[in-house]
């Protein structure tokens, strides 16, 4: 850990708290969850929604937080960290957020009977098929909050990876 080679660490920890921190630090959100899940505490509930938050599974968060509430109640961390899931689960469930399951289709089809053949063949090497962009692109798309949201996570871990000890 104190090498920052915290994938190694995750591997070689026996305590599962730690473990969980380790691969959290690594940035493995599910492997943390996983590692967390096995320890029945306040804190293993409040890191478990950290990593679903940072995962963007609000929902579990939630759970999660309601969880860490449960056992301590006055955990002031825990209820902000609940309130800002559930603020982030709005905006996701606000209309115009995931336009994944209209049933809109086209108005009309028109099929072109002076089809010309004046198109180019194009070959694409399997190794170049997708390029750094379209594979941004596609990742991009399966983002559930807006642009602003992920970076200020992001953003927000990069911070509390710099600092000496924070609490994940």
């Amino acid at each position: 850990m104190k090498d920052k080679k915290y994938s190694v660490a995750a591997e070689t920890f026996d305590d599962p708290m730690r473990s969980g921190v380790a691969w959290y630090r690594a940035g493995e959100f599910e492997k943390a969850v996983q590692a967390f899940a096995r320890v029945r505490s306040p804190e293993s509930a409040y890191n478990r929604g950290n990593a679903w938050m940072l995962l963007g599974k609000y929902d579990k968060a939630i759970a999660s937080y309601q969880e860490a509430i449960e056992q301590r109640p006055d955990w002031k961390e825990a209820n902000d960290n609940l309130n800002i899931a559930e603020a982030r689960q709005k905006m996701t469930d606000a209309p115009g957020g995931d336009m994944g399951d209209q049933r809109l289709g086209a108005d009309k089809i028109v099929f072109d009977k002076k089809k010309s053949n004046d198109g180019q063949d194009t070959e694409v090497a399997g190794s170049r098929a997708t390029t750094d962009a379209n594979v941004q692109a596609i990742w991009l798309r399966q983002v559930q909050t807006q642009p602003a949201d992920f970076l200020k996570s992001k953003f927000a871990y990069q911070q509390a990876l710099r600092s000496e000890e924070p609490s994940p």
